[in-house]
C-alpha cells in the first residue's frame, strides 16, 4: 500500500494528529501544532463541495483559496491537463517558451484594455502581488523618479503571503511584524 493509500485508510483522529504533527499550516503560529488547531481532514472534492473523511460535505465557500474558481473534479480541465502533462507539464519561462503559454497571453492580450501590451505569469497570487510591487517600484526608478516608494492598499485587504503582500494587507497580525 502507498503512503496516500495508508494515510487515506486513517480514520479522522489519527489523520489529524499525523497531520499536525507533519504540517505546518498557513495563518497559524506553531504554538497552535499539534493540539488546538481546528483541522477537517479531506479526502476528495467534487465541484464546489468537499468530503471529510467522515463522510461529512463541506461547501469550499473560498475556492480553495480563490484559485479552484471551475469546482473540484471538473472533467474538462482534468482531461486537459492530463493531455498537456502527457505533452510538456512545465518549462521555466525565463528563456523558453511554450504554445499553451503564448496561446493564453494572445487570448489575454486581446480582451484587455488599450495600452497594457504583455503578460506576465506567476504561479501564486502571492507571486503575483510581490512581482506587481516591484513592476511598479522599477518602473518609477526606470524613470527617473525615485521619490515613490510607498503604496497605497484598501482597508481590510489581504494580498498573499509574501513579506510584500502582507506588508500591503490590513490585518494587523500581518501588518504590525511586516
Amino acid at each position: 500500500m502507498d503512503k496516500q493509500a495508508q494515510i487515506h485508510a486513517l480514520d479522522e483522529a489519527a489523520w489529524r494528529e499525523r497531520d499536525l504533527t507533519t504540517v505546518w499550516h498557513p495563518c497559524t503560529q506553531m504554538k497552535e501544532h499539534p493540539g488546538t488547531l481546528p483541522l477537517v481532514p479531506v479526502r476528495r472534492g467534487r465541484g464546489a463541495w468537499l468530503e471529510g473523511v467522515d463522510g461529512k460535505r463541506y461547501l469550499d465557500a473560498v475556492s480553495s483559496w480563490w484559485t479552484n474558481l471551475f469546482g473540484h473534479g471538473e472533467a474538462r480541465i482534468a482531461d486537459a491537463i492530463g493531455r498537456q502533462a502527457h505533452e510538456l507539464e512545465h518549462v521555466i519561462y525565463a528563456g523558453f517558451s511554450h504554445a499553451p503559454g503564448l496561446a493564453l497571453a494572445e487570448s489575454l492580450l486581446e480582451r484587455a484594455p488599450p495600452g497594457l501590451a504583455r503578460v506576465f505569469y506567476a504561479d501564486n497570487g502571492s507571486a503575483a502581488i510581490e512581482v506587481a510591487l516591484k513592476m511598479s517600484f522599477h518602473s518609477h526608478l526606470n524613470r527617473g523618479d525615485g521619490q515613490r516608494t510607498r503604496f497605497i492598499a484598501l482597508g481590510n485587504g489581504y494580498h498573499g503571503e509574501t513579506i510584500g503582500a502582507l506588508s500591503m494587507g490590513d490585518i494587523p497580525l500581518y501588518r504590525r511584524v511586516y
